[in-house]
């Protein structure tokens, strides 16, 4: 099926025309007259991540599309939370049951010790509850540890229906995943069937930091798929083999071309866009990125964008350095969000939707 290649998604301007884009093979893109607002793990800024709470109350404050990442249980369940490794985001350590399962395990390329899903039966996970990944820098989430299960794919499917808003899966270390024996490709995309949402215009996008998993998607889905591309490195799946191409390769006009062969968009880390938007520095210029983009026909979702001092660069940071509470203090997010409005971003995932929406309805009323 050869249904990428879309042409003509322009840069969006405060005028708020609709991005509509035409696929190859007859699919058709989201329409909206607006950037979409993705709620990134839910709204962990205020709710510990991957939770039910924390999506709901996402949905509460307007996110568009709530994000779901995705990895397996030992028995091939697919459960929600940002890695496998679940030492800091729930309180499997409190359980001596499962003292014996921390190990060391080498994902990506990256040795890391703790407690792992794939060491655990979907029965299992389920007596343990979350926890705040941050508590130094949002100590008030802490209050709610212990509330919300780990939630499956269906469940957070469940409250995306039952709202009307829109899910954005991501597949995570889909190269690692598979040497374990497991791939995303057909229970994720049977869990979007039974849903009704493996159909072109649901409300859907998926999305990986990967190139080969989203190549195989675009044979077996004509749902939008999302192409990351972190600040540094490599894709895993192009490590793993051999092939030297970094994520600096993708964002030329070259590699943006490619992309548009077997993706719909990309999501870039927000430095892409404006160099050297990182956490305690100053900011440089924009990028040509969403330009480029958008002229290959690719929508453009960067990430993430949060509220603390502790994630913003100095342009945008409030307070005193010297304070104790300064890392925790919110600095001033919503300029920094309708710098990337502006620039012509067509979503963006952000930890507090609350924000983002509200900057981005002033500005696209």
């Amino acid at each position: 099926m050869l249904k990428r290649g879309v042409a003509g998604a322009a840069a969006l301007g405060l005028s708020g025309g609709a991005q509509v884009a035409q696929a190859r093979g007859g699919a058709r893109r989201h329409t909206t007259g607006r950037p979409i607002i993705i709620g990134h793990r839910g709204s962990p800024a205020y709710r510990p991540e991957h939770t039910a709470g924390s999506y709901l109350l996402a949905i509460e404050m307007g996110a568009d599309y709530i994000e779901p990442d995705l990895v397996f249980t030992k028995d091939g369940e697919l459960v929600v939370r940002h890695e496998p490794d679940i030492t800091g985001t729930t309180d499997v350590a409190a359980h001596p049951e499962f003292a014996g399962r921390k190990r060391t395990v080498t994902i990506d390329g990256m040795p890391t010790t703790g407690w792992f899903t794939f060491d655990f039966t979907l029965a299992e996970l389920k007596t343990l509850r979350a926890i705040e990944r941050l508590p130094d820098v949002r100590p008030q989430n802490t209050a709610l540890n212990g509330i919300w299960e780990i939630p499956t794919f269906q469940e957070v499917i469940d409250i995306a229906k039952a709202h009307g808003v829109g899910i954005y899966p991501e597949t995570k270390h889909p190269t690692f995943f598979a040497s374990l024996g497991f791939v995303h490709d057909q229970p994720m995309l049977d869990t979007l069937r039974r849903n009704g949402l493996d159909r072109p215009g649901a409300k859907v996008f998926i999305q990986s930091f990967e190139v080969s998993n989203l190549q195989r998607l675009n044979r077996e889905t004509r749902l939008p798929l999302i192409q990351l591309i972190d600040a540094k490195g490599a894709p895993a799946d192009f490590v793993a083999a051999g092939d030297p191409r970094t994520y600096n390769d993708l964002v030329t006009p070259a590699g943006l071309r490619q992309i548009a062969r077997y993706a719909d968009g990309i999501g870039p880390d927000r430095s892409r866009i404006v160099s050297n938007d990182l956490a305690g520095t100053q900011l440089g210029a924009p990028t040509t990125l969403v330009r480029d983009a958008h002229r290959v026909g690719l929508v453009v979702h960067p990430f993430t964008f949060r509220p603390e001092n502790s994630f913003l660069p100095s342009d945008f940071r409030v307070g005193d350095p010297t304070s104790a509470e300064f890392p925790r203090a919110r600095g001033d997010e919503p300029a920094q969000l309708e710098l990337y409005f502006r620039l012509g971003v067509d979503g963006l995932f952000a930890d507090n939707a609350d924000t983002a929406v509200a900057v981005r309805d002033r500005l696209f009323s």
